[in-house]
């Protein structure tokens, strides 16, 4: 990272010597590089002759990040893969009758939590994405405690106390 082209391939000069004195070499075939700036800029970085391959999005540790720093498409990303894990879950974990809420939810905090939020540090909070963050987290409380949009369950009850099952929905009265 640097606040200049020229000071970028100063320190990426300075990285090239460094990892030749201790006898490696940085692989161009697999090194890319991209400037995260709210305007496109182009930022021509070489290692030795080679030129680095200048890229608008990678993934990095499984996170995609995008030249114009918004994370709009790793939120979709991982609202996608919690879906997932509340698909592969639904059958063996979210409907069955023999657990209980406590050990859904248990799930739910351990496996679709992490999930969801995986790599969250580097997102910006909109209100957006608080929404989108929140219609999933809400999607598998419901589903946990069996009850659907169709029920008029307000989503703001299932915050409240998600280990509510549909018959203590019912006597609550939500309209």
């Amino acid at each position: 990272m640097a606040s200049s082209v020229c000071d970028l391939q100063h320190s990426l000069d300075r990285f090239a010597t460094e990892c030749e004195a201790a006898g490696m070499r940085i692989s161009t075939s697999k090194s890319e590089a991209t400037v995260l700036s709210r305007k496109p800029m182009d930022c021509p970085l070489q290692v030795g002759n080679e030129s680095l391959p200048q890229v608008k999005e990678f993934k990095y540790l499984g996170v995609l990040f995008s030249s114009e720093g918004t994370m709009e498409r790793e939120m979709g990303r991982r609202v996608g893969a919690a879906g997932a894990v509340l698909q592969s879950l639904y059958r063996t974990v979210v409907t069955k009758r023999e657990l209980s809420q406590k050990a859904k939810l248990s799930v739910y905090r351990a496996i679709f939590v992490p999930t969801l939020t995986y790599g969250h540090e580097g997102w910006v909070m909109t209100e957006r994405t608080r929404s989108r963050i929140q219609a999933a987290e809400k999607g598998f409380l419901r589903r946990v405690a069996g009850v659907s949009l169709r029920d008029k369950v307000r989503s703001s009850v299932i915050g409240r106390d998600s280990e509510l099952s549909r018959s203590s929905f019912a006597s609550k009265g939500a309209s």
